[in-house]
């Protein structure tokens, strides 16, 4: 991968406008909307430069959250370690201790299935259970035909129905029902999770509201052979020495050893160098993203956010959302009028609270409903794939390699505009 991503920058000599090592540290608007960056690189001066426009793309799952528990001090005196989840990266770090790893989603068994094999203890704490999706359900269909085709997307509800998923969530309900929840019921009896006690309450369609992943080979059955304890429904309270030695208190009053604590307990999406006049025209009242298709600031002119729609196929939404941006960036959009889009960004938010409960990252994840997303982008945009090639994906998983054929097209587009043509429409 690195070898690719090399050659990349090579072959489309992005080698001498890339600065690595380098940190934003200051961020200002001047009245013009223009941009005036400060960014430092190890030792050498900060140095400041003057921009048309800012795409920010610094990733919403980059800087991980870790509680601040009761009583770190002292824990870490006593010879306890505290971390995150993205700083663990050796399974020797746990090895002959005795360890939680805290949270429930991929990322966190992902940790303790290697961890079991080598500390003297491995206990979960989960705050809640979360579905998870076998990599084969009933050891034979492949995970990929339920969430990953247009189909499975559609087993959603969505903000704007059409086509097949008026009859989905109308008519067809009933199947729809049976469909996704018949999944969990598979996946409780696949893994035996009555029998560990770690059968989710709920309904499999529920995966919308909170982290959703694949089963960690092992996980389950270390479980069951006893090399890792979960202690569902509750969440550490404090840390705290007995004897000199580190523990940790759970909610119901328990405390357990904790030589090594594993924080998976996600992540915080912020943006410190960007002013504090730009983030209060960024963020509504309960601090989401105000952003149009989850990539422009409607009321922050000359700013573009890239990365901001986390989803299943997060690379092509990503993608296709620079195509978006270089699209407005050549003026080739038609938007609607800012008070049409900041309708369209507080309905967005509105749906996201009720579809996933307020679980979507401040308004950046945009699962289960990928393909929508790329959908709108490319409408915006005018373009997209073949008719065949999406009717193909409601039953076969979605191919982002079939998206290829958009930048070119962009680029063609471009080329073939009169000189002068005016930029950046409004559509009303």
């Amino acid at each position: 991968m690195q070898k690719y991503l090399a050659a990349y920058t090579t072959a489309f000599g992005l080698d001498e406008v890339i600065r690595l090592d380098t940190e934003v540290t200051a961020v200002q608007q001047d009245p013009d909307d223009r941009w005036t960056l400060t960014t430092a690189s190890g030792a050498t001066a900060p140095v400041t430069e003057t921009f048309d426009r800012l795409v920010v793309a610094n990733g919403v799952f980059c800087e991980p959250t870790v509680p601040p528990y009761p009583g770190l001090q002292e824990f870490r005196r006593a010879g306890g370690i505290l971390c995150a989840g993205t700083e663990f990266h050796d399974a020797e770090q746990a090895r002959g201790k005795r360890v939680l790893v805290v949270g429930y989603g991929k990322s966190a068994c992902d940790v303790t299935v290697p961890v079991s094999g080598v500390a003297m203890s491995t206990d979960v704490i989960a705050r809640q259970m979360l579905w998870k999706v076998p990599r084969r359900i009933g050891g034979r269909i492949n995970f990929k035909l339920l969430l990953l085709t247009r189909l499975g997307e559609a087993l959603f509800r969505y903000a704007r129905l059409r086509g097949v998923e008026k009859f989905l969530h109308g008519p067809g309900k009933p199947m729809r029902d049976r469909m996704i929840n018949s999944v969990g019921t598979i996946a409780i009896r696949q893994y035996g999770l009555d029998t560990l006690g770690l059968a989710p309450s709920g309904q499999m369609e529920d995966i919308v509201r909170g982290a959703i992943g694949l089963v960690t080979e092992g996980f389950y059955e270390n479980v069951a052979t006893g090399a890792i304890t979960v202690h569902r429904d509750r969440t550490i309270t404090r840390v705290l020495t007995v004897d000199g030695r580190p523990f940790a208190e759970l909610s119901d009053g328990t405390t357990l050893p904790a030589d090594l604590i594993v924080c998976a307990t996600g992540f915080s999406q912020g943006v410190p160098f960007l002013p504090a006049d730009v983030q209060e025209r960024l963020f509504d009242e309960r601090g989401n993203f105000m952003l149009y298709r989850q990539i422009q600031p409607v009321d922050v002119p000359g700013l573009y956010f890239n990365g901001y729609n986390s989803s299943f196929f997060s690379p092509l939404n990503a993608e296709m959302a620079a195509v978006w941006i270089a699209a407005d960036l050549a003026g080739m959009l038609a938007l609607p009028d800012v008070e049409t889009r900041r309708r369209a960004v507080v309905d967005h938010l509105a749906f996201l609270d009720s579809a996933t409960d307020r679980h979507h990252c401040r308004g950046t994840k945009i699962i289960p409903f990928s393909m929508h997303n790329v959908d709108e982008m490319l409408a915006d945009v005018g373009l997209g794939v073949p008719a065949p090639v999406r009717a193909w994906h409601w039953l076969a998983p979605v191919a982002p390699a079939t998206y290829r054929r958009i930048t070119p097209a962009l680029i063609r587009r471009q080329a073939a505009r009169p000189a002068g043509a005016a930029a950046h429409a409004v559509r009303s």
